[in-house]
């Protein structure tokens, strides 16, 4: 995903994970999905997550950004916020993704902000607003992901 090292998190959350030699950023990446799609996750907190994806290599056929590639950037950032609420313990798995496409797009960036709806100890609920460099929305979405226990590293 590119320049993962880049991404803010808080730092207690780093030193969470650092504490079990995990690296944080890159668990937390969009994966090989999102680097292909050209993913990049800028910030990254259980309160907020704000990641971009590049219109160019991500369009229909008619030239205008796919719906499933807004699909997979509101995915990506919710999933992220909702392994950050679960914590070390937990394990983040998407179960429900509904998405409104409200304008279409072209060219350049667009940028993902996905906020809490509900965090609770078995599912979180994100809402990922995608607009567009004029700030206009693209796309509304929302996640909903249930909260597993995380299995232990085996010795």
């Amino acid at each position: 995903m590119g320049e993962q090292s880049k991404v803010k998190f808080p730092q207690e959350v780093l030193d969470e994970y650092a504490a079990l030699g995990i690296d944080l950023p890159a668990l937390f990446s969009a994966g090989h999905l999102g680097t292909r799609m050209g993913v990049q996750i800028l910030e990254a907190s259980a309160e907020r997550v704000v990641g971009t994806m590049p219109v160019e290599g991500n369009t229909q056929p008619y030239g205008l950004l796919h719906g499933g590639a807004s699909a997979v950037l509101a995915e990506t950032l919710g999933s992220v916020g909702s392994m950050l609420h679960g914590g070390i313990s937990k394990i983040a798995v998407g179960v429900d993704l509904n998405c409104t496409h409200h304008r279409g797009v072209r060219s350049g960036l667009v940028t993902g902000v996905a906020t809490p709806v509900h965090r609770g100890r078995s599912t979180a609920t994100y809402e990922v607003v995608i607009t567009d460099e004029q700030d206009r929305r693209v796309c509304t979405a929302r996640l909903t992901c249930l909260l597993r226990d995380a299995e232990s590293p085996k010795a």
